[in-house]
């Protein structure tokens, strides 16, 4: 099972650091393998989401998202998104942000991290929307009781989740987008561009997912009238057909995981320049670490893990909203890599941790003939992304 889900990943691993010896040397290698193990601790939380989503796919789009979506975060995100910042911000095309990255890397490290101010925007709201989302909804099942039931009543008020975000986006752009970090240790005003940035941010969110909501609503819909459409079109003498809107909900499903990817990717990116500004070594490090989040996530699915460990997926959560706010505050402040790090892994592993112990308390209550814990085992409320 680890051999399948992860064999393509090890490849990988072993053909980018063979490359890098290849060009660069020990050098090259050395640091290739601490960008990838940077990229992995930094998106534990990512795959873990990831495979809430992707649980809700069949194995086709599950292949899908393993092959195609590789390419998407490794090529698009981790190569392409750090040319194209330049290209998009210093106003140059993309052959001379590509000259500068290969003959002008300290040039072009500049831009990037001037860049930085509408990366932190737009990756931080667009994480903060699904962070609020999550702490919002009403479930059966709850890991911080005492903050999420009172959370969850509030989360009753129509588009209150919106309205929190909004205010955290006003309140970045007016005390850390005034003085906003850029290269060198200087500070510019980027309140108008973390603004617009922010808003991109929110409003992609709202779309994809809302898009992705509508037609998971209508494929459950489908399935209530499944057994009467099947039972119709045998008396017709045909076989019914859902494939086309199974399509339309995996794609849109598939469509909301890159856009997450791209977000979660956001600070794995930066970070990487904090090690190194060397574009194919990033490309190859992240790249490695990207593949592992992918195993990881369809491991997660096949092997039953959320259900299993029940506050994994509310660990993770958490730690996309510490994420979401670290994003926000590095507009102005550097925040180090092995905070955010350190900080997302901490959360799951508490997460992980009470969901052993909680199974441990049902195991006992069950051998003592009690039936398990109660109310705070019933299966999740079904949630839309």
């Amino acid at each position: 099972m680890i051999l399948r889900t992860f064999g393509w990943s090890f490849a990988v691993t072993g053909l980018g650091l063979a490359t890098a010896y290849y060009f660069w040397g020990w050098t090259g290698f050395a640091v290739v393998a601490i960008l990838s193990i940077l990229e992995i601790s930094l998106s534990f939380d990512n795959a873990v989401v990831n495979a809430g989503i992707l649980k809700k796919m069949n194995a086709f789009w599950q292949r899908i998202f393993l092959t195609i979506g590789i390419l998407i975060a490794v090529f698009g995100m981790r190569l392409v998104f750090p040319v194209a910042i330049v290209a998009v911000t210093a106003g140059v095309g993309p052959v001379e942000a590509v000259r500068l990255a290969l003959n002008e890397p300290d040039t072009y490290q500049e831009m990037v991290t001037d860049a930085h101010p509408s990366i932190a925007a737009f990756g931080g709201m667009f994480l903060l929307m699904i962070f609020l989302n999550f702490i919002f909804a009403e479930r059966h099942v709850t890991w911080l009781g005492w903050l999420e039931r009172p959370l969850a009543k509030l989360g009753k008020i129509d588009s209150f989740a919106v309205g929190v975000a909004l205010a955290a986006l006003l309140t970045s752009a007016t005390v850390f987008a005034g003085q906003a970090y850029q290269h060198g240790g200087t500070y510019a005003d980027k309140t108008s561009t973390v603004l617009v940035a922010g808003l991109a941010g929110v409003l992609t969110h709202l779309l994809v997912g809302g898009l992705s909501g509508y037609f998971e609503n209508r494929l459950e819909e489908d399935d209530e009238r499944a057994a009467e459409a099947e039972e119709a079109a045998r008396r017709a003498g045909r076989e019914p057909s859902t494939v086309g809107l199974a399509g339309k909900a995996a794609f849109f499903l598939f469509l909301y995981l890159e856009v997450l990817d791209a977000s979660f990717s956001f600070d794995g990116v930066i970070g990487a320049f904090a090690i190194t500004n060397h574009i194919f070594w990033m490309a190859l490090g992240l790249g490695i670490g990207a593949m592992y989040v992918r195993s990881l996530t369809i491991y997660l699915v096949r092997e039953g893990t959320l259900d299993e460990y029940r506050y994994l997926e509310h660990g993770a959560h958490y730690a996309i909203g510490a994420l979401s706010i670290m994003l926000l505050v590095s507009i102005r402040y550097h925040i180090p890599e092995v905070i955010t790090g350190t900080l997302g892994v901490g959360l799951i592993a508490a997460a992980f941790w009470s969901s052993v112990r909680h199974n441990r308390v049902d195991r006992e209550a069950a051998a003592a003939g009690g039936g398990g814990s109660g109310g705070e085992d019933r299966p999740a409320v079904p949630e839309r992304v």
